[in-house]
């Protein structure tokens, strides 16, 4: 009786696991969750179909106005159309020498449809991201086949619980810049580096190689010692049996 108001007990508490769980992997989220200030990122926008009735048929994504990103390009998705909407700035920018004087305000997807247990990604190519900021909030709304829709617009305060729909945030992180540039630190040393190691490494394949074939020959010769052992075994046990 106790195993059973265990094992009941057990359940309960799984269940509500699930429960309590369950909504905050519902959200439209943006994957990365985190990207390097200044530098240009691809990122995901993944929306899982929280609904076992219905489809969800479209998304639309708002760009920060206080931190206007000047290239914006998506990837294209199977069975999916992308709307891309620019507007123009109130204050120009300034990208590579260039000046920008309009940017990415909406991207919407439609003609798909990400049915009920699935997710989808949509792709994008952004840049380039502000160095003057900690975060990125973009304001989601996603749609259903029956015309429901979910605005995922929330923010999030400090100190405070998550709201109930969240909008998706992209944490600005201080990187390095070595990465972003794609460039190396090495010359000639390194260099010389690499053809040592190369070299050490032709030296220790050859070792090994001898070594192994030394040990094949030996292995070789036994089996040879022990098959003219049986032969012999063989040929005195059929003279004693005569």
């Amino acid at each position: 009786m106790k195993t059973s108001r265990a094992s009941v007990v057990a359940a309960l508490a799984a269940g509500s696991v699930l429960l309590l769980s369950g909504p905050a992997f519902a959200h439209v989220s943006v994957q990365p969750g985190t990207a390097e200030k200044g530098s240009y990122a691809t990122i995901n926008f993944k929306v899982p179909n929280e609904r076992d009735n219905a489809s969800t048929v479209k998304l639309e994504v708002t760009f920060p106005a206080d931190h206007p990103l000047a290239s914006v390009m998506p990837q294209d998705v199977p069975g999916w159309q992308v709307q891309v909407t620019k507007s123009k700035l109130a204050k120009p920018l300034t990208l590579h020498g260039k000046q920008i004087n309009e940017a990415v305000t909406k991207v919407t997807w439609t003609g798909g449809k990400i049915n009920a247990g699935r997710f989808q990604q949509f792709p994008l190519s952004v840049g380039q991201l502000p160095e003057d900021a900690d975060q990125l909030v973009f304001k989601a709304v996603q749609t259903y086949d029956n015309n429901e829709v979910v605005r995922w617009i929330e923010e999030a305060k400090e100190g405070a619980a998550e709201p109930q729909n969240p909008a998706p945030v992209l944490k600005l992180a201080t990187g390095t810049g070595e990465g972003h540039h794609g460039g190396t630190t090495g010359g000639k040393d390194d260099a010389k580096g690499a053809d040592a190691h190369d070299e050490s490494g032709e030296d220790e394949h050859t070792e090994a190689a001898s070594a192994s074939d030394t040990t094949a020959r030996a292995l070789g010769i036994a089996g040879i010692l022990v098959g003219v052992v049986g032969v012999a075994f063989g040929v005195l046990a059929r003279r004693r049996t005569s």
